[in-house]
């Protein structure tokens, strides 16, 4: 049997080997937005993306190479479906049980190869702040905790839900039936009722 020719034998591939042709058309402006994803579990040489829907591998691919001059060994991607909610976000007037899915995201993971002149990868996170009280870390929190409060009054089983002073009359009761506390009429507890227009003359 013959052997093949020179020119169908494939030799091995090399991650330097791809120089894709710079456009010719300048953009100045982009129209999309591409967002980094902190990935601390994944090595440097790869990058996580959060892309428009309508973008696919050859996009993201070129842009890094001609921006960032970033070799790209392969690249992954799928669409990520929202969850269920009830009504949209930012709602002025919230209506329960009106539901909504938010629109899909699309993510892109890639493998980049060796940038010259850079050691590790070319897009690095820096180190996490341990300390975040300059950020008012305990007023976020807060607010995010009124904030859940404050949905659950108008959620689906905000009915069911106990109310906000069970539990403080519940002590109330428990100290009654001890003989702790003493019950009084509220007349006695704040004093009786005083008129605070007396002895004023309306006639001038």
């Amino acid at each position: 049997m013959p052997s093949p020719p020179k020119s169908l034998l494939l030799g091995p591939l090399r991650p330097t080997a791809f120089r894709p042709p710079r456009g010719r058309k300048p953009v100045y402006l982009p129209s999309f937005t591409l967002t980094l994803i902190r990935t601390p579990h994944l090595p440097p040489t790869i990058a996580s993306f959060l892309v428009p829907l309508s973008f696919n591998k050859l996009d993201l691919k070129d842009y890094l190479y001609n921006v960032y001059n970033i070799p790209v060994l392969s690249v992954r991607s799928f669409i990520q479906q929202q969850r269920v909610r009830q009504d949209k976000p930012n709602a002025k007037l919230p209506r329960p049980r009106r539901w909504y899915r938010a629109r899909s995201i699309k993510k892109m993971t890639v493998e980049m190869g060796k940038v010259e002149g850079m050691s590790g990868g070319p897009f690095v996170w820096p180190k996490e702040e341990e300390d975040l009280e300059p950020w008012d870390k305990k007023a976020w929190e807060a607010a995010q905790r009124a904030q859940e409060e404050e949905n659950d009054k108008f959620g689906a089983d905000a009915a069911k839900l106990p109310p906000a002073d069970r539990k403080s009359m519940a002590e109330q009761a428990k100290a009654l039936l001890e003989g702790k506390l003493i019950w009084r009429p509220s007349w006695r507890e704040y004093g009786r009722p005083t008129e605070v227009e007396t002895g004023i003359n309306i006639n001038g």
